[in-house]
């Protein structure tokens, strides 16, 4: 709760002294502002074709919205584990936090698309059924060149790979990774990353052998860390790394050099996190988090897509992908200034069941194209019309989910990780 609220003198803001747990009122509002953008990008087609005309081949809503829940991410996911220390509650905690509402999402999309309600099952997952499945379970298929059941999913993707390395390098780092490093590491991937081949792990090995193979790897190297001893939590940690960065580097299902990008992007958000808490000096580090912005924006500008489009497409790839990341730097940047005072409740709540309406809303966007196929001759306000039932809706569904999936399996999974705690106590007394 926010406490000892203030009126500023010449400011409709009211600042606040921050508990602890008022600090992430303002990323729970950030969660609540990408969410909108995502679900009005995919709303364009449907609805606002002249928006999609118009302003898409200069501004990627979509993507500003994936990149602002890619900076919280790396702003938060880090410092969890590390206040945890541990790895095996790490995982918990994540596991229970991204797969019961994406289990049933997932089987929803794959339901819609058996029927049709818009969309089709996509090719590589009809056509290898068990690879498909597999490459979802382990939410890594954006990096296996299986095509997502529900589109935003890809983005898990990324997310799954940046778990890996972070607990790679909290283990491989003795608890003190070095973020700075990491940075400069992936800013240089980031403007190589054009030279590299997408997609040839896949070419090389074929779809279901890549499959197979990254999740045995995957799996193994997960259960090396989570309940091997010392030098094979080591060697666990050392395989993941090297999965990660295959994946990312050649295996990508888009540019290696976006993938990188989106990697840097998240690692840049842990740096802020260090140096939000005095871990980095600030000099060197805001140099260096500087470079990520701009060496994403010039690897857009100089490579372009990571696969073949016409001249014009391509151009309005990188204005659209550019000025999207400029954007939700900015965002990010203006909202973490601004922490200290209280966040509009209405973004902070849909922040709250962000996740939910991330996973929620593609759903709708079918049943929506399904009623207005063409919405061209549908005058502009009974669309925005449309629009406002179709988000009124995404948003009770994701309130529904919220509270009936989402945190009952929090509730679990922090039972399960105190019993374990608990346990491992008395063992040791």
């Amino acid at each position: 709760m926010v406490t000892n609220l203030a009126a500023e003198k010449g400011s409709g803001l009211q600042r606040h002294t921050q508990a602890p747990e008022a600090r992430q009122t303002w990323l729970d509002a950030l969660r609540g502002l990408a969410v909108l953008a995502v679900l009005f990008e995919h709303l364009l087609d449907a609805l606002f074709p002249e928006v999609r005309t118009t302003v898409s081949p200069w501004f990627d809503f979509g993507q500003y919205g994936v990149m602002v829940f890619f900076l919280i991410s790396g702003y938060v996911v880090p410092a969890s584990l590390e206040r945890r220390g541990s790895v095996t509650g790490f995982w918990a905690g994540r596991l229970f936090r991204l797969y019961p509402l994406w289990i049933l999402v997932a089987c929803a999309g794959t339901l819609f698309a058996l029927v049709p309600v818009y969309w089709e099952l996509p090719e590589q997952v009809a056509g290898h059924p068990v690879a498909g499945a597999l490459a979802h379970l382990t939410m890594l298929q954006d990096f296996l060149q299986v095509p997502s059941v529900v589109n935003v999913f890809w983005t898990l993707s990324y997310e799954m790979v940046f778990y890996l390395l972070v607990t790679a390098l909290f283990l491989l780092g003795r608890g003190r990774p070095r973020t700075l490093r990491v940075l400069a590491v992936a800013v240089a991937g980031v403007l190589a990353g054009g030279l590299l081949p997408a997609g040839a792990l896949s070419a090389a090995l074929g779809l279901e052998a890549t499959v197979f193979a990254v999740t045995a790897v995957g799996v193994l190297a997960l259960a090396a860390v989570l309940a091997g001893g010392p030098r094979l939590r080591l060697a666990g940690a050392g395989a993941m790394t090297v999965l990660a960065v295959v994946l990312l580097c050649v295996n990508s299902r888009i540019g290696a050099w976006q993938s990188i990008a989106i990697l840097a992007t998240m690692f840049a958000g842990t740096a802020l996190y260090r140096l939000d808490h005095g871990q980095l000096r600030r000099g060197v580090a805001r140099w260096v988090i500087g470079l990520v912005p701009a060496a994403s924006i010039a690897a857009a500008v100089w490579y372009g897509p990571g696969w073949g489009m016409p001249d014009d497409e391509a151009m309005a790839f990188r204005w659209s992908w550019s000025a999207a990341v400029a954007a939700a730097w900015l965002t990010f940047l203006a909202c973490r200034l601004l922490r200290s005072y209280a966040m509009p409740r209405p973004f902070v709540r849909l922040g709250l069941i962000s996740y939910s309406v991330y996973l929620v809303h593609p759903l709708w966007v079918q049943v929506l194209r399904r009623l207005v196929p063409d919405p061209g001759p549908v005058p502009l306000p009974a669309r925005i019309g449309y629009g406002l039932v179709v988000g009124c809706t995404v948003v009770g569904s994701a309130a529904l989910t919220y509270r009936y999936v989402e945190r009952p399996a929090h509730a679990f999974g922090r039972r399960l990780r105190t019993r374990s705690a608990d346990r491992a106590v008395r063992a040791s007394s």
